[in-house]
């Protein structure tokens, strides 16, 4: 795997996180080594306790390493405080959340546009261009003043994407965006961010369980007992399925 730094959008380098006392110690995550390319879709996959969450939390920022290091492109935010941290994650890191995570008191356009208000700031001319353009192949250009409880799931999510969508971040990170919605919706989202991927260049990691949303992405990191054990290509539902299947024999 090449983890120069030139090619990442973000990588990790022996990465480790346990959580609990001495006596009870659980290691989440285990000397973990690996990189997201830029420009591309990657899909985390695991069961259930394989680390895949912790992994992505700690890569946009959200928990705190045990051992070893973690950069979002050139800026090592292993360490750094929390006040950068949260300034860091409003301006170079996107969420789409299983839930939605929706203000519920802003109509769809405030919650497009709410990275820029936490920023203190308007868009620019540009940015607000961008945001028209994701607004408009999104299908919410009808819907700007709805509030979210007068939305289907499946809008909800629409709505979630083009507010991580909205400031042009390094790094999508999207935890079962799908989780919450039926098999029709979930392949309009998952085509919405595999088109963000491949038409916008936008960086995306997906974490997920299921082998059809993971079978839209460019590459598939699979981890097992808090390490990465495979790493492949795009690959087809089946084909993810099936390792998935053995893995969890395993």
């Amino acid at each position: 795997m090449d983890i120069s730094p030139g090619t990442l959008v973000a990588r990790v380098e022996g990465l480790g996180k346990t959580y609990g006392s001495a006596d009870n110690r659980i290691a989440a995550l285990r000397d973990v080594t690996l990189g997201i390319n830029r420009g591309e879709f990657t899909a985390i996959m695991g069961p259930s306790g394989s680390g895949k969450s912790t992994l992505m939390h700690i890569m946009a920022g959200l928990d705190s390493v045990s051992s070893g290091r973690v950069w979002l492109g050139e800026t090592e935010i292993t360490s750094l405080a929390d006040d950068a941290l949260t300034i860091l994650r409003r301006r170079r890191v996107g969420f789409v959340f299983q839930s939605f995570n929706l203000v519920p008191t802003l109509d769809v356009e405030g919650n497009i546009v709410l990275p820029f208000e936490l920023d203190g700031r308007r868009p620019t001319a540009d940015e607000r261009a961008w945001i028209d353009q994701l607004i408009t192949s999104l299908g919410l250009a009808a819907r700007l003043r709805h509030r979210p409880h007068e939305l289907s799931g499946g809008q909800q999510q629409r709505v979630a994407i083009a507010r991580a969508l909205a400031t042009r971040p390094d790094l999508v990170f999207a935890d079962e965006p799908t989780g919450n919605l039926d098999s029709r919706t979930s392949r309009e989202v998952l085509t919405l961010l595999a088109t963000a991927s491949r038409e916008y260049g936008q960086s995306i990691a997906m974490v997920t369980h299921d082998p059809i949303a993971a079978s839209y992405a460019d590459r598939i990191l699979f981890l097992a007992d808090g390490a990465v054990v495979r790493d492949l290509a795009k690959s087809s539902a089946e084909e993810i399925s099936s390792l998935m299947l053995a893995m969890e024999r395993a």
